[in-house]
């Protein structure tokens, strides 16, 4: 055959097998038998699951789950406000990247500890010689992985509330303040109080996982920071040992949360989980959080 004619013939043949065989591949797994179906039937076995959990729980809870790989969320009370104790660190780890990249902080720059940061609640600055220094970075680091409501307050004080509030705007966020500092509890008692939702700290999550929280690198750091955390009674709880979760806890009379990244090797989950109690300790909200972590990576062992 003429090669002015084959190529073109073998062009069109190619096309048609492609198409052919994408279409079959397509229909093989949506069908009600293929992966496609499986998968869905998992999904929908965990939903009714931590619909299950939610009605069981004795307190009112916020949920969002995100499977990264294919984007089917589940969402309950996204939008209902709770006090947000210490995630509110997340948009404010988050704040000072987008700080740094303006040239508003100096991420290598060195604070002195005085007297007046010292922050009761956890962390382990409230403990360390007045007059030691700590770069910006370590602050950062500290706030995260030991959820130091000293390195909290002391970046707050740098950055100011108009600054975060004007940012967590522009990362997206819609029920997220900042209203008085870390541990205030006299300014809480008037009713002065720091606010979230599930769905603001998903967001947050997501863009640190997609890269997108300021750029790259601050992503990734952010995502080294979670990695880090030291507080892994809540979304860890029930999980295998090995498992990677980047999360963030927040714990403060009458409310208890967690949100994170589970990473495993049949894809990554993103796990929110908000509570508000009346309960006299917050074990039953831990194990709350936990048993709806639990079913997220019993859904991951499904796919």
């Amino acid at each position: 055959m003429n090669k002015r004619i084959l190529f073109p013939v073998l062009s069109v043949f190619s096309l048609v097998l492609f198409f052919y065989l994408g279409q079959n591949y397509y229909l093989s797994i949506n069908r009600p038998g293929g992966q496609g179906g499986a998968r869905q039937r998992a999904w929908e076995q965990m939903r009714h699951k931590i619909e299950s959990e939610i009605s069981r729980f004795k307190g009112d809870a916020a949920v969002i789950i995100k499977d990264l790989g294919t984007g089917r969320e589940f969402s309950y009370n996204g939008r209902k406000l709770f006090a947000s104790a210490s995630m509110v660190k997340i948009p404010i780890m988050g704040s000072c990247f987008l700080a740094a990249r303006e040239n508003k902080l100096d991420l290598g720059e060195s604070s002195l500890l005085k007297v007046s940061d010292k922050t009761s609640g956890s962390g382990t600055l409230k403990r360390i010689r007045p007059g030691t220094s700590f770069s910006n970075e370590e602050l950062i680091g500290l706030m995260i992985y030991e959820s130091d409501n000293t390195a909290a307050n002391m970046l707050i004080d740098m950055l100011g509330e108009k600054y975060l509030n004007d940012s967590f705007r522009r990362f997206g966020l819609k029920d997220t303040n900042i209203s008085r500092r870390i541990a205030d509890f006299a300014s809480r008692d008037k009713g002065v109080e720091n606010y979230t939702s599930a769905q603001d700290i998903a967001c947050m999550l997501e863009l640190i996982y997609e890269g997108k929280l300021v750029d790259k690198q601050a992503s990734d750091e952010s995502l080294i920071f979670l990695k880090l955390q030291r507080v892994n009674d809540r979304i860890p709880r029930y999980l295998p040992k090995e498992t990677i979760v980047a999360h963030k806890t927040g714990l403060e009379r009458s409310v208890c949360h967690d949100a994170g990244i589970v990473f495993t090797d049949k894809g990554d989950f993103l796990v929110t989980v908000l509570t508000g109690h009346s309960n006299s300790t917050s074990r039953p909200s831990k194990r709350f959080i936990a048993r709806v972590a639990l079913r997220v990576y019993e859904y991951s062992r499904q796919l």
